[in-house]
């Protein structure tokens, strides 16, 4: 092989390189389960709706190491019944802003059977005793309006803050 088609092969194989990894984040960057969710519950981006939906508000959830996430609006009957539903979850979480308006940034789903998962999306396990004062359930969170850096479906995002709530 000369030397001027060993470049063309290796010039080749970057570009595949290149558009391989331009695909795969792609790919990472949708997710179905949170465009769905985002079409069935944007009614929520008006908290009034959570609260005629049957949803009260509990504390602004910081991570002990950082992050937050933000102030869970929870609906009793929905928690009672371990129905999962895309379109009712058990709880919608906002982020307080520094105006005083709570915005929108995701849901939590929420059951005591399990394991349980979600249009194939595993839930965790949290055990009792716990800082809700719940027995044993499993809950997936879906970052749905605001991007996690940690996951679409972890607990804590580092991108939230409960901090506006300081002096309320």
């Amino acid at each position: 092989m000369t030397i001027r088609n060993w470049a063309r092969c290796l010039v080749g194989a970057s570009a595949a390189i290149i558009l391989l990894t331009a695909g795969a984040a792609t790919a990472e960057t949708v997710n179905p389960l949170a465009e769905k969710v985002r079409a069935l519950d944007s009614r929520f981006e008006d908290v009034a709706v959570a609260k005629a939906e049957g949803y009260a508000p509990i504390p602004c959830a910081s991570g002990l190491t950082g992050g937050a996430m933000g102030i869970h609006y929870v609906n009793a009957a929905y928690l009672k019944d371990d129905a999962v539903d895309v379109a009712k979850p058990e709880a919608v979480m906002y982020e307080p802003m520094a105006d005083g308006t709570l915005k929108l940034i995701a849901v939590e789903y929420i059951t005591s059977k399990g394991p349980a998962s979600l249009e194939g999306h595993l839930f965790n396990f949290n055990t009792a005793p716990n800082r809700y004062g719940l027995g044993p359930f499993y809950e997936l969170h879906v970052w749905a309006w605001k991007q996690n850096p940690t996951g679409a479906f972890a607990d804590m995002n580092p991108n939230v803050s409960c901090d506006a709530m300081k002096g309320m």
